[in-house]
C-alpha cells in the first residue's frame, strides 16, 4: 500500500488552510459591499439581499468558467487570489467614485447603481474559481493510506468517526469506504471559511479598522495565501521542504510575483496606518455628500477631524459658502459644523435656534420645576440638556452611545455650547437602546423630547415607526407631549405623508407646528430654521405661552401665541411605517433635493 508522506500531508493542510482563509475573505468582502452599498443608497434588506444574491451567483459561474482553466498549473489558484486581492479594494474605491463624480444628466441613476454592483459579481467569479482549483490540487496530493502515525491524520480519524455516529442518527450510512474524502473536506472548510468572514468582519475587522480599511486588510489575507502557497508549492529549496519537487514559480511570470509582493507591502502599510487612511477616503466621500446637499454646489466643505464610536461616525468640518447668490446660510467666512454619519447635528450658525426651538417653546407649557418631568431621547451632545437645566425641570437622558456621551463631554466645539449640563444635579444619563429603556420603565413624562437623527438610512426606521410612537403615547402623563423636529413637507412630501399616517396610527392624533426662527446669516432680517411638531393623543393639552418664555421665544412670541392643535393630518394610499412592515417612503434622501434658501428650511437634518 501507499503511503502519504510527512511532506503531503503538509501539503494537503496548506490547501485545505487555503481553502478556508480565501472563503473568509470572499464572504467578508461581500459584507463590506452589502454595507457601502447601503451607505450609498439606504435599505439594508434590499442591498444585502442583491449583494448576497449577485455573490451566489457569480460563485457559479465562475465555478463553470473554471473547467476552461488548465487543473495541472498550480499557478492559476496563485493567479485569482492576486486578482482578488486587487480586485476586492479596487472595487471598494470604485464605488466611493461612482457616488462622488458628477455624471451628465443623460446617464440615468439606474445606470449608475447597476455599474455599482459589478464589483460584487467580479469578485464573486474571481472566487468561484478558487474551490474547483483547490479541489483539484488537493485531489492530486490525495494517497489511499494515510500515515498511521502522524497526528493530524489520528485528528481526522476520530473527528470523521464522531461525524458517522453522528450522521448515523438520522440516515443511512456505510463504511464500505475508508477513503479519505477530500471534497467533503475541502468543502467543509470552505464552509467554515465563510461562517470565520462573518465572524471576524461583524466582531472585529469593522469595529476596529472600519468599513474602508477591512477590504484592505482582508486583500492583505489574500496575498499571504497566495505567497504561502507559492513557498509551499515553488521549485526552489525551501528549509525542510529542500527535497520536494515545485514548479509554480517556473510556470508563472516573475511579475505576477513581483506584483503580489508590492501588493502586499501596500497593504500592510494600510494596515499600519489604517486611521489615516479611513480619514482620507472618507473624507473625499464626505465632502462631496456635505456639497451635493446644496443646490448648485453653493457650498463647499473642508473636513478637520473624524472619530469613530462603535455607533456611528464623529465627523466635524468647515463649510464655506461658495455661490454667487446672497449666503443666507451664515455669517461671515465659514460655519463649523460636525455630522454624526451623514445626518449633520451641529452647525454654529444654527445651533442655538435649533435647541431653543426644541425645548425652550414647548417648555411654556408646563412648570419651570422639578415636578415636571422631561424624557430627553437622544441628544447626546448635552445642548439640550443645558437649556432643560434652565428650566430647572427633572431629566431623563437616554442615548445608546456612550463613547459619543463621553466625548461630548470634553470635545471643545461641544463644550461652548453645552456648558458642562452633563453635570446638571436634575439629569439622570441612561446609555441603552430606548426600546429597551420604554420597555423596563413604566414612568410617565410631561415632555418627551426626540432629539434624534434624520430618517436617512434603515437603521432608523425603528425611531420612526408605528411601535416607536405607541410606546411613547404609554409614558405620557395626563397633559404629557412629544416635542419632534421635522423635515420640510413641501421639500420631503413623500416622507411626511408616511411620517403623518405612521404616528396618527400610534395614537398622536393631534399636533401643532411651528418654527424655530433666527438671523442666520446676521443681516438684520431672520429667516425660518427647523420646523418642529409638538404631537399629542388629544387636544385637552396646554399650548404654547411665549410671555413665560426665554428671551429667545418671547423675540418670537408673535410667531408662537397663535399655535393651536390641529388634527394630524392622514393620507389615503399612504402605508405607515411599521418595524416589521417598513415604508421605505419615509427614509428621505437629500441627495435628490435642492435646497432654495428662500423657501425652504435653513437646516434639514437634526
Amino acid at each position: 500500500m501507499s503511503r502519504i508522506s510527512t511532506s503531503q500531508i503538509s501539503k494537503q493542510a496548506i490547501l485545505h488552510t487555503a481553502a478556508f482563509a480565501v472563503a473568509l475573505c470572499s464572504f467578508a468582502y461581500e459584507l463590506v459591499y452589502s454595507e457601502l452599498l447601503t451607505v450609498m443608497y439606504g435599505g439594508a434588506l434590499t442591498q444585502y439581499g442583491l449583494t448576497i444574491g449577485l455573490f451566489f451567483s457569480s460563485l457559479g459561474i465562475g465555478s463553470y468558467l473554471s473547467k476552461h482553466l488548465d487543473d495541472g498549473r498550480n499557478a492559476n489558484f496563485f493567479r485569482t487570489e492576486v486578482y482578488l486581492a486587487f480586485a476586492a479594494p479596487a472595487g471598494l474605491l470604485f464605488i466611493i467614485w461612482i457616488n462622488t463624480v458628477e455624471f451628465p444628466a443623460v446617464v440615468p441613476s439606474m445606470a449608475l447603481q447597476v455599474a455599482a454592483r459589478l464589483p460584487v459579481v467580479l469578485v464573486g467569479i474571481l472566487s468561484g474559481f478558487e474551490l474547483p482549483l483547490l479541489l483539484s490540487m488537493v485531489k492530486a496530493e490525495h494517497g489511499t493510506d494515510p500515515d498511521p502515525g502522524g497526528w493530524r491524520v489520528k485528528v481526522a480519524e476520530i473527528v470523521n468517526s464522531i461525524a458517522y455516529r453522528v450522521t448515523g442518527l438520522f440516515f443511512h450510512t456505510s463504511k464500505s469506504s475508508d477513503e479519505y474524502d477530500t471534497y467533503s473536506t475541502v468543502l467543509a472548510m470552505d464552509y467554515l471559511g465563510g461562517l470565520g468572514g462573518a465572524l471576524i468582519y461583524v466582531y472585529y475587522l469593522y469595529p476596529e479598522f472600519g468599513l474602508i480599511s477591512s477590504v484592505f486588510l482582508l486583500a492583505l489575507l489574500n496575498c499571504v495565501a497566495a505567497l504561502l502557497f507559492a513557498l509551499r508549492f515553488s521549485v526552489r529549496p525551501w528549509g525542510i521542504f529542500a527535497e520536494e519537487k515545485r514548479n509554480i514559480l517556473t510556470e508563472e511570470r516573475v511579475s505576477f510575483l513581483v506584483a503580489c509582493l508590492l501588493l502586499t507591502s501596500v497593504f500592510t502599510g494600510v494596515a499600519v496606518n489604517h486611521q489615516t487612511v479611513n480619514n482620507e477616503v472618507t473624507e473625499y466621500y464626505m465632502e462631496d455628500v456635505i456639497e451635493s446637499n446644496w443646490a448648485n454646489d453653493v457650498v463647499e466643505a473642508d473636513i478637520t477631524d473624524q472619530q469613530t464610536t462603535k455607533h456611528q461616525q464623529i465627523v466635524k468640518y468647515e463649510r464655506s459658502w461658495a455661490g454667487d447668490s446672497k449666503n443666507m446660510q451664515f455669517a461671515g467666512d465659514s460655519d463649523t459644523c460636525m455630522r454624526l454619519d451623514t445626518a449633520i447635528q451641529v452647525c454654529d450658525s444654527w445651533t442655538d435656534s435649533y435647541h431653543s426651538g426644541l425645548v425652550d417653546v414647548p417648555m411654556t407649557m408646563y412648570p419651570n420645576s422639578t415636578e415636571t418631568d422631561v424624557l430627553l431621547v437622544g441628544g447626546g451632545d448635552y445642548i439640550a440638556d443645558k437649556h432643560l437645566r434652565n428650566h430647572r425641570v427633572d431629566v431623563d437622558q437616554v442615548d445608546i452611545d456612550g463613547e459619543f456621551l463621553e466625548y461630548a463631554k470634553d470635545d471643545p466645539f461641544l463644550s461652548q455650547y453645552h456648558d458642562d449640563a452633563y453635570e446638571y444635579e436634575n439629569l439622570s444619563v441612561h446609555q441603552q437602546d430606548i426600546y429597551a429603556y420604554l420597555q423596563e420603565n413604566d414612568k410617565q413624562y410631561d415632555v418627551i423630547l426626540l432629539d434624534l437623527p434624520g430618517a436617512k438610512s434603515r437603521k432608523m426606521l425603528g425611531l420612526y415607526s408605528v411601535e416607536f410612537y405607541s410606546m411613547l403615547t404609554n409614558h405620557l402623563s395626563d397633559d404629557g407631549t412629544v416635542v419632534t423636529w421635522g423635515y420640510s413637507k413641501y421639500a420631503y412630501g413623500e416622507h411626511y405623508k408616511a411620517y403623518m399616517n405612521t404616528v396618527s396610527e400610534a395614537g398622536f392624533e393631534y399636533k401643532m407646528s411651528y418654527w424655530a426662527r433666527d438671523d442666520f446669516n446676521q443681516d438684520g432680517d431672520p429667516q425660518l430654521g427647523e420646523r418642529f411638531h409638538v404631537l399629542a393623543t388629544d387636544d385637552n393639552r396646554p399650548i404654547i405661552s411665549p410671555q413665560n418664555g426665554t428671551t429667545y421665544v418671547q423675540t418670537y412670541g408673535d410667531h408662537y401665541e397663535d399655535r393651536e392643535w390641529r388634527k394630524t393630518p392622514t393620507y389615503t394610499n399612504v402605508e405607515t411605517n411599521r418595524v416589521f412592515h417598513p415604508n421605505y417612503d419615509i427614509i428621505v434622501d437629500t441627495r435628490a433635493v435642492s435646497i432654495d434658501s428662500g423657501n425652504t428650511s435653513i437646516t434639514n437634518e437634526a
